[in-house]
Formats: structure tokens, C-alpha cells, sequence
């Protein structure tokens, strides 16, 4: 039976194959794919014409029957009115769109503060098909006759009205890109309340140039930024017609605030800026008044004169290569200003010289008021009254709780005749309120000073603490501009400074402050060079301290001065300085409320001492304006005593109320060194010191 079934499937194969073999068969195939294709052909030949007889129609008609359906589909899409009052045309010249309207005008929703988001007497454009399917809009040339557009953001900044539809989701605006324009009579308005910014641009007519530029588009303007009123010309240079690929030369030119803003560059087309490099100047008065248009604060700054290439990607404005000057100081390098959600600045900048005078501003004084009357008129320009030193200019509290910002800045030398600072390294971050000068470091006669200041205004009043750390250096150096001579002076002096106080200005946060400011002085020599009377220097001090000039330098065996702070108010804990023939202890203190300075120093001889005048000297005053009391109530009373004995006596007897009988302990270096508080003072023997011990209150 299995043989029976195989013999019949092979019988069926072979009857099959016979009959494809058939001459018939093979024809009635081929005619079927012929058929197949010339329906094909036929198809495409039909949607070619249809294609072709829409064109020609419209070629021939420029699609002025498409007027009515024109303004019924674009005002239903749009969900706004949409009316043509002239001429229409809407065709393909031969693949380009061509379009044309005439009195056509487009309204704005019923939220916007003007009835039309744009009239125009006529606009006439030759736009690329596929850019409206596909990325960003091409015109590849447009005329615009009488054209005013009102561009408008709401108060939620949720809706604009260039976004059609139900306007919710409002986008940003981008231009299309456009190779060439005409305008005429071109007015644009723009408005944002949330910035706020209002800005009104009038595009003059194009006039002729000659055939290596060909046509220019000038624009001027003015508006308000925030509370800022600025005005602007501009100037697009765009190529002849006859010269295919060409560029677009920028040049442009905006007043702001005392600041005059130049911008010149060569653009793709006329729209197109985004990652074009351009090159930007800006020069004022203040630098401080130009960042504080977009709400970014720094310090104040005498004239400046700035150069840099500015790049714009999508919201990053990338600002390198700068270079430039402010008062007599010198600024290089790069920043990038990011419009997100919050503010963002970052800069990395060098200076290679800055003028004292030029940092003024980093402590609230106003840069040229120090060059011109000196720093006491500046802090007076803060509102002290002209009676402290310390600055009450106040941290624009809102302005940085609006913005954040990082900053690196690399200063070599710092121009000054006193102070003989070099080598900064500053590192800044400003977060939400809180602003960190972490570290700060510099160089400062050989030696290193490092400091972390925070001022976190998110606390109210701010919350402000400074910790600023000296590391070894040469006194000769550090006191050059103080009555020190170098020649003779081998020591040294490091200190630390910790204090934590509350307030919007430096002289609030330190008037409250509590914490500790001690200066170590290791074994070494002193040598001063004694000036005039009249001046307050470490020459006069020593020669009223000694009664008269040294005869060789004094030789330390180690010294401290240190206050404790408690709610501004600063005391002597303690001033105790050990040298081969003098114990020199100090009593009193200041006030950083009120400035006053009231400081005894006292040098008691270890040795007997004939002839000793001997007493203490004070130093009084304020801050602002300090100065020696070298006739001290103990001095006149030992003179008293003086006169008095040798009345009642000899003048022999007279002479012992001017002799020290030498009694004075050394001290203990230990604690010295270490910056140990009064308390913790000894003598070389072990006692506790009862000559710097606080006094009982």
C-alpha cells in the first residue's frame, strides 16, 4: 500500500511539471507582471499629473482661491483670528513656497495686553517646504512691508502669545532662519513681566550698499530691563543676491546704566546666532552697575574697559578670551552666565597687578571715594556718620538669594605701599543665599595667610563667620610700612583670627561677634626706627615704651597678643610679650560697635632699673583715629611723688620714686606659644601670671 501512495505522488509531480512546461503557460505569467507593471506606471504617472495639474493651477491661479480656506483652517489650528484684507497668494515658484498676503493680520489672545500678535501691509516670503514638517523654519527670503508685531509673555510665565492653540506650554521664541530680508516700516515689541523686561525695536528700510555687501537691515530701539531703561542700535549687513554663500556682518551697539555694550560679528544668515563666536566690549563707569542688570552683584569697581568672544547655546552665554581693565588693575579670563531656572554664574579669572585701591570695594568702600579723600570718607559714604572705619554698606541680601555664581580668581601681586600682599587665590561659591569665600589665600611678606569666610544671608540677619589663619612670617617684612626696620628684625608672627557674629553689614556681623583673635611672636629680634611724635607706628610706640630710642634691637623670647571677643567687645586675653630685659603686659581692649580703642602697655624691667620713667602707654582713640597717651595717670602720679620727696626731704630721696626695683617674672613660653588665654599664663617657675590676670569687673 506504501508503494501504491508513492507512485501516485510522483505521478502528480510529473503531470504538473509537464503542464508548466507548456508554452502557454509561461505567456500567460508574463502578460499578468506586464499588466502589473503598467498599472503601476500608470498610478505614478496619475499622481505625477495630479500633482502637476495642482501645481500648474496654482502656479497659474498663485492660489488666490485659497484665500477663504487660508484664513478658515489657520484661525481654527491657531484658535485666533486670522483675516486677509488684500491680495493672496499661495503656490509652489517652481518648488519654493511662494506667499503672499496682503492687510493680514493675526490677533492675540484675549490674556495679551495688545489686540494682534502681528499686522503687516504685506508679507511676501519664499519659505522651505520641508522646514515646516521638519526642524527649525526657513525662509529663504521675505519682505515685510508696515509689519508690527507684540510679543508678550503672561504673569505666570505659562502662556505666550506666539504659541498657538490654547497657548498653555508656552515656548520659548526662536526665529526662523532667514537668508534674506526686505523691511519696511518693521516695529517689534516684546514683553515679559516676570523679568520684567520691555523692549521696542524699529527696523529702518534696507538700503542699497555696493556689490561686495549688498543690502544691510538697521534696527535701533529702547526698553526697560528689570528697572534699567537701555536703548540699542544694530546693524546687519547681508550679501548681494548675486553672491551665493555669503555671511552676515553684526554690528551692534547698546546703552545701559553709564555702560555702553559693543557687538560685532559675522552670522550664517540673518538669524542665525546660536554657536556663532562674537566679539563684545563693554565699557562704563562701574562694572558692578552693568552685572546688576541681569541681577548678578559684585563689588563696585572704578572705570573698566572690557573685551571678550561671546557664545550663545541655547541657554549658556559663554563668555572667553577676556581680557581687559578696571581702575588700575588688570582682569583676565573666561565666564559662562547660564538663564536655567536660577541664575548662574562661573568665571576662572587672573590678575596679574591689583590696585589696593581697586579692592576696596570687597569690604563695602567705594573705589574712588578712597583715591580721591581716603578710606575714613568712604566708610562715611556707607552711613557711619563719618565716625568709624569699619563699612555699613549692607549685602544685597535679595539680589543673592536670586542668583548662584562660582569663582576662581588668581591674583599675582596686589599694588600697595604698605601691605606687601602677592599670590591670591581666591575660590568663591554663592548657594542660594549663601556665600563662601572658601578658601582665600595670599602670600604676605613670606609668609601665607588662609581665611573661610561665610556670610549665609538665609538666615535673617545674616549669619556671618571669619576665620583667618597666618602662617609664620617675617615681622621685617610684614611691618615694613610700620616703623620696622628690617635690617636687625629676625622674627616672626603667626596668628589666627575666629569670630562668628550676625548682620547684612561687617560692621554689624563684628559689633555682635564672639570668638578669639591671638598673634604668636617666637623667639627673634625687633628693631624700630623712630619717626615723629605724631605718628602712630611701631618706631614711636617702642621709643615712648623704652623712653627713647633702642640702642640695639630688643630680643624676644616670645610674645602674645590676643583678645577674647564677647558680643563685639574685645579684651585683652592676654598681651604678654617676654624679651631678655623687659616683661611687656597690655590691659583693656575695643569695641567693634563703636570703634573706641583703649590699650595700656606696661614694660617692667626683670632687672633694677635707676632712672626708670617707666609707666604705661596707651593707645586710644578709635578706630579711624587712634592715638598715643604717653601722659599716663601713673607717670604724673610718680612724678608727684618725686616732687614731694624731695621737698620734704633731699633731692636724693626724689630720685627713688622714678626706681624700678626689677622684679618683673619671665614667662613661660609654653603657653605663650600655644596662644593660651590669660588663665593659663606662668612664670618660669610655675605660678600662675597675676599681671595679666583679667581684671575683676
Amino acid at each position: 500500500m506504501d508503494a501504491t501512495s508513492t507512485a501516485d505522488t510522483n505521478s502528480a509531480a510529473a503531470t504538473a511539471e509537464a503542464k508548466a512546461l507548456e508554452p502557454g503557460a509561461s505567456g500567460k505569467n508574463a502578460a499578468r507582471s506586464r499588466r502589473r507593471r503598467h498599472l503601476v506606471r500608470n498610478i505614478l504617472l496619475g499622481a505625477v499629473g495630479i500633482v502637476f495639474a495642482v501645481w500648474l493651477i496654482l502656479f497659474i491661479t498663485k492660489g488666490r482661491f485659497l484665500k477663504g480656506p487660508f484664513e478658515s483652517i489657520v484661525s481654527s489650528v491657531a484658535g485666533r483670528k486670522v483675516a486677509v484684507g488684500g491680495d493672496f497668494q499661495l503656490y509652489f515658484a517652481p518648488i519654493k513656497i511662494k506667499f503672499l498676503a496682503e492687510q493680514l493680520d493675526v490677533s492675540n489672545p484675549q490674556w495679551a495686553q495688545r489686540k494682534s500678535l502681528f499686522t503687516a501691509g504685506k508679507v511676501d516670503a519664499r519659505i522651505a517646504p520641508l522646514s515646516l514638517i521638519f526642524g527649525r523654519k526657513r525662509f529663504y527670503a521675505i519682505e515685510l512691508v508696515n509689519f508690527d508685531a507684540n510679543l508678550e509673555w503672561d504673569k505666570p510665565h505659562q502662556r505666550n502669545t506666539w504659541t498657538f492653540g490654547d497657548g498653555s506650554g508656552g515656548k520659548d521664541f526662536q526665529m526662523p532662519r532667514i537668508d534674506r530680508a526686505i523691511l519696511a516700516g518693521v516695529r517689534v515689541r516684546y514683553y515679559d513681566p516676570r523679568t520684567p523686561l520691555l523692549a521696542n525695536l524699529r527696523f529702518e528700510p534696507i538700503v542699497a550698499k555696493n556689490t561686495e555687501i549688498g543690502q544691510s537691515v538697521k534696527l535701533s530701539g529702547d526698553g526697560r530691563f528689570r528697572t534699567t531703561p537701555f536703548r540699542l542700535t544694530a546693524s546687519l549687513l547681508s550679501p548681494d543676491a548675486t553672491v551665493s554663500g555669503g555671511k552676515n556682518k553684526l554690528v551692534a551697539r547698546a546703552f545701559a546704566g553709564n555702560n555702553v555694550i559693543d557687538l560685532t560679528g559675522t552670522l550664517p544668515s540673518l538669524t542665525e546666532y546660536q554657536g556663532v563666536p562674537l566679539a563684545v566690549r563693554a565699557q562704563g563707569r562701574d562694572l558692578s552697575q552693568l552685572l546688576e542688570i541681569i541681577d548678578v552683584a559684585i563689588p563696585r569697581t572704578r572705570r573698566y574697559d572690557m573685551r571678550a568672544t561671546l557664545v550663545n547655546e541655547d541657554q549658556d552665554y559663554r563668555f572667553t578670551k577676556l581680557r581687559g581693565t578696571f581702575g588700575q588693575s588688570d582682569l583676565a579670563g573666561q565666564f559662562t552666565v547660564k538663564n536655567n531656572e536660577r541664575l548662574r554664574l562661573d568665571a576662572d579669572l587672573t590678575t596679574r597687578k591689583l590696585d589696593i585701591i581697586d579692592a576696596a570695594p570687597f569690604i563695602g568702600y567705594n573705589p574712588d571715594t578712597v583715591a580721591s579723600k581716603g578710606a575714613i570718607a568712604a566708610a562715611a559714604e556707607t552711613g557711619n556718620g563719618g565716625q568709624r572705619i569699619l563699612p555699613d554698606a549692607a549685602l544685597p541680601v535679595a539680589m543673592m538669594q536670586r542668583f548662584d555664581a562660582g569663582l576662581d580668581w588668581k591674583i599675582a601681586t596686589v599694588r600697595s605701599r604698605s601691605l606687601p600682599i602677592s599670590n591670591i587665590d581666591l575660590k568663591l561659591a554663592l548657594e542660594k543665599g549663601r556665600l563662601a569665600l572658601s578658601p582665600l589665600t595670599m602670600s604676605m611678606a613670606r609668609g601665607n595667610l588662609a581665611s573661610d569666610l561665610i556670610f549665609d544671608t538665609r538666615q535673617r540677619p545674616a549669619a556671618d563667620s571669619y576665620d583667618i589663619r597666618l602662617a609664620s612670617t617675617p615681622t621685617a617684612k610684614l611691618l615694613a610700612g610700620y616703623g620696622v626696620s628690617e635690617a636687625g628684625t629676625t622674627g616672626t608672627v603667626k596668628g589666627r583670627i575666629q569670630l562668628k557674629g550676625r548682620g547684612d553689614t561687617i560692621h554689624d556681623s563684628l559689633a555682635t561677634s564672639n570668638g578669639r583673635i591671638a598673634f604668636v611672636m617666637p623667639n627673634g629680634t625687633l628693631w624700630t626706627q623712630y619717626a615723629q611724635l605724631a605718628e602712630l607706628d611701631l618706631g614711636t610706640f617702642v621709643y615712648k615704651m623704652f623712653e627713647g630710642k633702642l640702642k640695639k634691637p630688643i630680643e624676644i623670647n616670645c610674645g602674645l597678643i590676643a583678645f577674647t571677643v564677647r558680643g563685639g567687645s574685645a579684651a585683652t586675653d592676654p598681651i604678654l610679650i617676654d624679651t631678655t630685659r623687659n616683661v611687656i603686659t597690655g590691659r583693656g581692649g575695643f569695641n567693634f560697635g563703636t570703634e573706641a580703642v583703649d590699650i595700656a602697655f606696661k614694660a617692667d624691667a626683670k632687672k633694677f632699673s635707676l632712672f626708670s620713667g617707666q609707666s604705661p602707654v596707651g593707645i586710644k582713640g578709635r578706630f579711624a583715629e587712634p592715638r598715643l597717651d604717653v601722659i599716663s595717670p601713673e607717670l604724673v602720679g610718680r612724678a608727684g611723688a618725686g616732687i614731694g620727696l624731695a621737698v620734704l626731704a633731699s633731692p636724693v630721696a626724689g630720685l627713688l620714686a622714678f626706681v624700678d626695683p626689677g622684679n618683673a617674672k619671665s614667662a613661660a613660653c609654653g603657653p605663650v606659644l600655644s596662644a593660651a588665654t590669660a588663665g593659663a599664663q606662668r612664670t618660669t617657675k610655675g605660678k600662675p601670671r597675676e599681671d595679666v590676670s583679667p581684671r575683676k569687673r
